[in-house]
Formats: C-alpha cells, sequence, structure tokens
C-alpha cells in the first residue's frame, strides 16, 4: 500500500486513553468484545512477566474474554527501549488487521500511545554507558529533581513531560541531548502511521479517581504485592532494574530495608499515583480535539461502544479489517530478542 492512500480508506483501529485506574482495560475489553477486536496494551510495566499484581495486568478473566498484546513479552531483567515498544505494537497491530480483527490499544504511558499514534521517528543515539553511570551517580547523589534540573536547562519540553522521578527516562533525554548536540523533543520527528485513528478519552473526577486508586492498592497489597516484591528481589530482580522503578515496586526499598514502616509504604504508593496521574494530564489533554473524552460517572458503557461502533461501522469497516500496509519503514523494525 501507498502512502498516498486516502484517509478514508485507511485501516481503523481504536484507542483507549486516560490515567490510572480510570477503567481503561474494562471499556477496551468490552469494546473488543463488541466490535471483534484485540487489545493492544501501552503500558510500560505490563510488558513486563511476573510483574502482575504491582501493575494491575488484565485478569486471567478479562484475557479470556479478549486476546490481549504487549501483556508478559519481556523478562523483568531485560530494558526495552521506546523504539522497542514502539516496533512491536507496530508488529501487533498489522498482525490483529491481518487476521480481520480491530486494533485496540489501551494504557496509561503517554509516551508509548502518542509514539505508536503519531509515528515518532525515535532518534537513533546508541546508549553511553559510562554517561549513564555518571548520571545515576548524580541522581544518587544529588537526587532526582535534581537530575531532573539539569535536563531542564538542555531540554524544558521534555523535562516537562518527564516525570522527575523515572530517572531512566531523564537519563535517556539527557544521553540523546549529549550526543545528538540538541533536544529530544526537537529531533524526534513524526510519520503518522497508516491508520484512522478513533480516540476514546476516559475520565472521572479527580475525587472518585483518588477514591478507586485507594480502593486498587488496598486490594493489591491484600492480593499479596508484598510477597510479589520479596521473590521478585529472591529471584536477583532488584531495585537498580528499570523493572522495579515504577509505582507499586520501588517504594518498598526502604521498607525492606527497615528503614519505614508499611503504612509509610502504602502512603507513599498512594501518593505517587496521584503524582503520576497528574503527569499523565500532558500526555492526554482535555483540549485536544483529537480525543472523544467520556466521563465514566456520568456515561454508560453502552454509549461509548455505540460511539465506537459508528466509527467504525458501515463502508468503513471492511477497511478497518484490510490487510495492514507493508511499506511503512518504521514497520520493519527488527522486534527485540527476549
Amino acid at each position: 500500500m501507498s502512502h498516498t492512500r486516502s484517509v478514508s480508506n485507511l485501516p481503523k483501529i481504536i484507542a483507549v486513553v486516560g490515567p490510572t485506574a480510570v477503567g481503561k482495560t474494562a471499556i477496551a475489553v468490552a469494546l473488543a468484545e463488541s466490535l471483534g477486536g484485540e487489545v493492544v496494551s501501552l503500558d510500560s510495566r505490563q510488558l513486563y512477566r511476573r510483574l502482575d499484581i504491582g501493575t494491575a495486568k488484565p485478569s486471567s478473566a478479562e484475557r479470556a474474554r479478549a486476546r490481549h498484546h504487549l501483556v508478559d513479552v519481556a523478562d523483568p531483567r531485560s530494558i526495552l527501549s521506546l523504539s522497542d515498544v514502539q516496533a512491536m505494537a507496530f508488529e501487533a497491530i498489522d498482525e490483529i488487521l491481518s487476521r480481520g480483527k480491530l486494533p485496540i490499544l489501551a494504557g496509561g504511558t503517554g509516551q508509548y500511545v502518542r509514539a505508536v499514534l503519531e509515528g515518532w521517528k525515535i532518534p537513533e543515539v546508541a546508549p553511553d554507558p559510562s554517561l549513564r553511570a555518571e548520571l545515576e551517580v548524580f541522581a544518587h547523589e544529588q537526587g532526582a529533581a535534581a537530575l531532573h534540573a539539569r535536563l531542564a536547562l538542555v531540554d524544558p519540553r521534555s523535562a516537562e513531560r518527564i516525570d522527575a522521578r523515572n530517572i531512566r527516562r531523564v537519563i535517556r533525554a539527557i544521553e540523546i541531548y549529549t550526543h545528538a548536540g540538541e533536544p529530544m523533543s526537537t529531533i524526534v520527528d513524526r510519520a503518522a502511521p497508516p491508520y484512522q485513528v478513533c480516540k476514546i478519552g476516559l475520565e472521572r473526577p479527580r475525587p472518585v479517581l483518588y477514591a478507586r486508586v485507594d480502593a486498587r492498592i488496598s486490594s493489591m497489597l491484600e492480593s499479596g504485592l508484598e510477597t510479589e516484591v520479596r521473590e521478585l528481589l529472591a529471584d536477583g530482580i532488584g531495585f537498580d532494574l528499570p523493572t522495579m522503578s515504577g509505582l507499586g515496586y520501588a517504594e518498598w526499598r526502604d521498607y525492606l530495608a527497615g528503614e519505614i514502616d508499611l503504612e509509610e509504604v502504602v502512603r507513599l504508593i498512594k501518593r505517587n499515583t496521584r503524582r503520576f496521574i497528574r503527569n499523565q494530564d500532558t500526555w492526554f489533554r482535555r483540549d485536544d480535539a483529537s480525543i472523544q473524552w467520556f466521563d465514566l460517572e456520568e456515561t454508560e458503557p453502552g454509549a461509548i461502544l455505540d460511539f465506537a461502533r459508528r466509527k467504525v461501522s458501515h463502508d468503513s469497516h471492511s477497511d478497518a479489517h484490510a490487510s495492514p500496509p507493508r511499506s511503512i519503514p518504521h514497520h520493519r523494525r527488527a522486534r527485540p530478542a527476549r
């Protein structure tokens, strides 16, 4: 297929976006069941095997109702770059379309979602182990906020979007600036992938969302989150790995070192999750005209299904199920080894 193919003839995909704990998985699964689709997860931690409770992975029942992609695909000791995940997502979308199914993207990692939907051409800057080690030492000695301030000096736009606590991403942005000579935010090119995208945004009033976060965290603890963390550590999957730097995991470090109590762990997870939700707003903006927002406190799921069905039905439905394009360079990236 050619890049010149008209927009109306492009295959369709749906993207379900919104903050953590808003209810994206439930809606994505319902859409998949109703529209003959499959879910492509774009969550930075659900990619990894064995990180189950703390990442709120889709349940076995939800996975039985709809096939999920990009869940449990990587060893927790591995490090997947943004370009790795983007390539995996494109591959999954193409494979779903090739079987006449509808791809439904769902996830709260805004950078992943936008990298796929906007077709980012990610700078090919090789890792610099010595620079990374230097910056990690700086972050350890001076604090994550100080490292983030260094990024803000050279790339304020990236600093605005990257959570200061996500040291790995902050280091990568500094690394790109150091070797490319210009900010990552200005050199990440875009080439829209060959799909029509129906973007569905989910929201709830902030107090309701925070209450759902608290309930989710309580459920995680009751389901054995502490045991999960201890088992990962016992198998050599330590806090120095990127996989263990995420919400629900990093907060256990000081507790297991005997420096804080369980009550403080819970407080930190709740606080950091709220901060993460606020950061997500920079990726999924309410004034983005390309997103159709639904308040789940005011809208029945059936109304969202009806909206999505209209977007992919009639004569356009066959386009959504057409064979995927085969001439798009970023689709041809090799899938990272597992």
